[in-house]
């Protein structure tokens, strides 16, 4: 049975928020969310959308209450920045990189933990969030060195080693099948997808070109409104098509950093599944671990640290 609240866990990204009350035993005292992300917020409206969100949960007089956030609340146009860390970044020191934001007449005492950056040359790069899934797996799989995919709107391919990332890379793939979908010439043949079967079907298919040939993404895109027009395949096979494309040309384009081993894929247990799939085609097995629990394993373990 939990106890009494300690300390507050807060994943702060750009749609949503979500908190949890942690007690002194590490377990949840309870969980809330909200829509009010960083992109709905300016700066001075960060402290009164945490306190809304914490309504009903925490008193609002008391002792000082620490709460440990990662996330969008750390960029440039979140509530206060969080200079990145860079790599070669020791996940160890997140805690101690963190920064405190203005608030006023609140027992709530917020800290925000950084991102890392990766300032090489032809290799630049910035995560913020998934920084802390990788130290919460750091702790769910004690040990682990490697090679870490990270399945998203912006999906993340990390080489960790122990708590220390050594390099990473970004890959738009969810936000690009987005676009693509919604706002290109293909938006005609993807539009009112609704049949699985037919939609897994092109996703197979997908996913095989995009492994095989991910040099040709940019063609293979455009191929699909042509089969629409004269092959005759519906909105569900186009739309499984894309996403399985999309998603093999970046295991395929990718697939010289992994080294060999299992590689954990942290994300939302659908998409995960996607990649999982691209992976045991190249042999590669892989395990998934849940992003929200990866999440509050680094939290509890940045703040202990």
């Amino acid at each position: 049975m939990a106890g009494r609240t300690e300390w507050i866990a807060v994943d702060w990204g750009t749609s949503n928020l979500r908190a949890w009350g942690i007690d002194a035993g590490g377990s949840t005292t309870f969980a809330a969310s909200s829509d009010k992300g960083m992109s709905r917020l300016a700066p001075a409206a960060f402290p009164a959308a945490l306190a809304e969100a914490l309504t009903g949960h925490v008193e609002r007089d008391g002792d000082p209450l620490d709460v440990l956030i990662c996330g969008m609340a750390g960029a440039r146009q979140g509530w206060r920045e969080a200079p990145y860390l860079e790599t070669p970044a020791n996940l160890a020191r997140l805690a101690a990189a963190s920064v405190r934001p203005e608030i006023q007449g609140s027992r709530l005492s917020p800290r925000i933990l950084p991102g890392i950056c990766q300032r090489e040359p032809g290799a630049e790069d910035v995560m913020r969030g998934e920084e802390t899934q990788l130290l919460g797996l750091s702790v769910l799989r004690k040990g682990f060195s490697g090679i870490v995919v990270m399945p998203g709107t912006h999906s993340k391919w990390v080489e960790l080693d122990g708590r220390i990332v050594r390099r990473f890379a970004t890959a738009m793939t969810g936000e690009i099948y987005e676009v693509l979908g919604t706002h290109s010439v293909l938006r005609h043949s993807v539009s009112g997808a609704d049949d699985d079967g037919d939609r897994n079907e092109g996703f197979e298919s997908g996913l095989n070109a995009g492994l095989a040939r991910p040099e040709m993404l940019v063609s293979e895109l455009f191929r699909i409104r042509p089969r629409a027009l004269l092959s005759g395949v519906d909105p569900a096979w186009c739309s499984g098509f894309l996403s399985g494309l999309l998603i093999g040309a970046e295991i395929g384009g990718l697939r010289r950093t992994a080294s060999g081993g299992e590689i954990p894929l942290i994300g939302g247990k659908r998409v995960c599944a996607l990649y999982a799939r691209g992976f045991a085609k190249l042999g590669i097995p892989t395990r998934v671990i849940d992003a929200t629990d990866a999440t509050l394993a680094g939290l509890k373990a940045a703040r202990e640290l």
